[in-house]
């Protein structure tokens, strides 16, 4: 989210805002977002799609401004630099995959030569030239995934916005569809891939917008984002011999909110897991205490969100 570019190639959202009626879909959202693979999470219903809709031009802001390069995201300006892979699953089930691939690229305007050309380019990026003379109708939904994301690449855009991209897709396709996202990261495009599953993002993004109840909760690399986490309770079990005594040492310890004891079992509970770490070492060796095991229980991604999701403290 922190990359030095020039504005004529980030997707910025400041003081965004979108109202259905009474309804908040997003309330007062700012971010950035810059060339690589930008992850968007969050549970379901807590703003992706209204997010991407915005980014997409569907919807305008109630309030604020969403700008991709220095167009407004709903201007017909914006439409040449953006690709939108929408979380839909209806097509026209009569075209064939090259069809409607074709039928898009004369949409934006090319020649029929042209978007012939076009057409034959972003089946084979997604490995659909060989599947695409077959009615949409009688496509699986991975090749489903794949033709509406050759229909994003067909103009050529800098910015890609894909919602669940990978969403009912076998870990073989799923697999290939992230190398090809990694490759037109490395192209230099941007893109903004929204997912509920953390894992999937993981893999592929080092930046992650989080999203709860239609605010952003955190963004940032996934390192920044853990460090916001830094100074949050932890909870950390131990294995240790003996239990009682390291129990009884840990009470003390200001930075430990919590110590249960179950036969050589702790559960620990730190506010301040950095500083438990250090000085834990220096405990058991000054007290004698054999450690057995010691892992935390919500470390990773998912712990990051799960807190996040609960809103800030």
């Amino acid at each position: 989210m922190h990359h030095a570019v020039g504005s004529s190639t980030l997707l910025s959202f400041e003081h965004v805002t979108k109202f259905y009626g009474p309804v908040i879909g997003i309330n007062d959202v700012s971010c950035r977002v810059g060339p690589g693979i930008t992850g968007l999470l969050g549970a379901n219903g807590a703003g992706k799609s209204t997010l991407i809709k915005l980014a997409s031009g569907q919807l305008r802001p109630t309030q604020g401004t969403v700008l991709i390069g220095q167009h407004q995201a709903w201007s017909t300006a914006a439409k040449h630099h953006l690709g939108y892979s929408p979380d839909l699953n209806s097509f026209y089930e009569e075209m064939t995959g090259r069809e409607f691939v074709y039928t898009m690229a004369r949409l934006h305007g090319f020649s029929r030569g042209e978007a012939r050309q076009r057409t034959e380019y972003a089946l084979e990026e997604v490995g659909m030239a060989d599947r695409a003379r077959r009615h949409l109708a009688g496509y699986s939904h991975g090749m489903r995934q794949r033709i509406k994301l050759a229909q994003t690449l067909v103009h050529d855009p800098w910015l890609l916005l894909l919602d669940e991209p990978l969403a009912g897709i076998d870990p073989g396709g799923r697999r290939e569809i992230s190398e090809l996202l990694l490759k037109l990261a490395g192209q230099g495009k941007t893109l903004l891939i929204s997912s509920h599953i953390l894992v999937e993002i993981e893999q592929l993004s080092s930046s992650i917008i989080m999203m709860s109840r239609g605010r952003i909760v955190a963004c940032g690399t996934i390192a920044e984002v853990r460090n916001l986490m830094q100074f949050r309770p932890l909870v950390v079990e131990i294995v240790a011999e003996p239990a009682r005594r390291l129990a009884a040492l840990l009470a003390e310890n200001p930075d430990v909110q919590g110590v249960e004891v179950r036969d050589s079992v702790l559960i620990v509970r730190t506010r301040n897991p950095s500083k438990f770490f250090d000085q834990i070492g220096q405990l058991v060796c000054a007290h004698g205490i054999e450690v057995l095991r010691l892992q935390t229980l919500d470390g990773g991604a998912d712990a990051v969100f799960e807190y996040l999701q609960q809103g800030r403290p």
